[in-house]
């Protein structure tokens, strides 16, 4: 795996501050985040609303961006541990930044088609796989091994702050615009990402003994993780969370759309209330971690916002609807504060060179998972209604605590240093 060599332990405010690679890839983080939050809402109402799509074939959106997880993760994991991550996640911004340019053009030259849409949301989730897993395992490389958990937390803090801002300004640009005009932001975010990651300053480390081959190399992430009793059983949870989250992430632009007769405006605006807690709770991670320690952090943070998820299917039109972004709110602030814990203890215990592809069986399942969701969300909503859908889906998403919650998690406090 190419990587840095560990930089000094220092004081947690002093190397995040100053680190000059950390500091340019969270910027750059935080810049795609937010575009990414705008094309989120403007890629469900394009479909919806300019193409006359249905509830499923909305779903299939979701279902698109998210199953080259299934197909690439664990190739994306080899690549990782063998290429110069940095370069891999510049070539991978760019070429969503294109993918992204195409629709507006195509859109004005009259042309754009619901097909088209599903190539480029397809081939945009083939290159977001790459970016991810090599994102993931250049993290360590970039900050001191102390300074994980805090690192992780601010760039939480980031994806929450575009969380916030970005569906809002989705809304607007989409009535401003118009939905395929909206995408240029997007693109715009990626080209800042690709900037970022051109002006650091990191030279990787020499890739230490032979190739692994590639049959081998392919299942070793996964191997490693089913000797990891924790790791397994953290799997297993993000996973049946992600399956569930995406079946209510599928349906839930045409729910709010034609069940609570919200605008485009009022639907950025409720998603990006739901942010708040996920804001809140990576700004106090650290400290929440730090109080509860980082074992007890992963099954209190699954277990305790629950039954706050039933507030989305009681959503009622008019001033109703806030109930959406308070359950959303909840489950914001569960997702973060488990993702910091669990990501960082992931990144801890993992050998250097075999991070990327531990990240990637991760992603694999976890991801995987996703767009099988979102067929049962679109499956769901077009056979039971889009409210009671959803209603299933929030109760699938709490079930997910069950593996953290009955487990040897229980009974600790805190992860041995490895």
């Amino acid at each position: 795996m190419t990587r840095q060599l560990t930089p000094p332990t220092t004081g947690t405010r002093t190397s995040l501050w100053r680190g000059r690679n950390f500091l340019l890839l969270w910027s750059g983080q935080t810049v795609s985040e937010v575009g990414t939050r705008v094309s989120g809402v403007a890629v469900p109402l394009l479909a919806a609303d300019v193409l006359d799509a249905t509830v499923f074939q909305v779903s299939l959106l979701t279902v698109l961006a998210w199953s080259p997880y299934l197909v690439f993760s664990l190739p994306a994991g080899m690549l990782a541990d063998r290429v110069d991550q940095r370069r891999l996640m510049l070539a991978c911004d760019l070429g969503r930044a294109a993918l992204l340019l195409s629709v507006p053009v195509v859109a004005l030259a009259g042309h754009l088609t619901l097909p088209f849409l599903y190539v480029v949301v397809g081939l945009s989730g083939v290159l977001t796989v790459a970016f991810t897993v090599a994102y993931r395992s250049l993290l360590p490389a970039l900050v001191p091994p102390g300074d994980l958990t805090s690192a992780n937390a601010r760039l939480e803090v980031s994806e929450n702050l575009a969380a916030l801002a970005g569906p809002s300004a989705g809304g607007v640009l989409v009535g401003l615009l118009g939905a395929a005009r909206t995408f240029v932001a997007d693109a715009a975010s990626f080209l800042a990402s690709a900037v970022t990651l051109l002006l650091m300053r990191h030279r990787p480390a020499p890739r230490a003994g032979g190739r692994v081959p590639v049959r081998a190399a392919l299942t070793e992430g996964l191997g490693f993780i089913r000797r990891q009793r924790i790791l397994a059983l953290v799997l297993a949870c993000t996973a049946t969370s992600n399956f569930f989250v995406m079946a209510t992430r599928s349906i839930e632009v045409p729910y709010l759309l034609r069940v609570l007769h919200a605008s485009p405006a009022t639907i950025g605006l409720l998603f990006s209330l739901g942010s708040v807690g996920g804001l809140l709770a990576g700004v106090l991670a650290g400290r929440v971690t730090a109080l509860l320690g980082g074992a007890r952090t992963i099954w209190v943070s699954m277990a305790v916002p629950g039954p706050l998820y039933l507030l989305m299917p009681l959503a009622r039109p008019g001033w109703g609807a806030l109930l959406y972004a308070v359950g959303t709110a909840a489950f914001a602030a569960n997702a973060v504060l488990f993702n910091v814990a669990a990501m960082s203890y992931r990144q801890r215990v993992t050998p250097a060179g075999l991070l990327g592809r531990v990240n990637a069986a991760f992603l694999w399942i976890c991801y995987g998972a996703i767009p099988l969701g979102a067929l049962l969300g679109g499956a769901l909503g077009t056979r039971l209604g889009l409210r009671p859908a959803l209603l299933v889906c929030v109760l699938g998403m709490w079930s997910a605590a069950l593996f953290v919650v009955f487990s040897p998690l229980r009974r600790m406090r805190d992860f041995a240093t490895p």
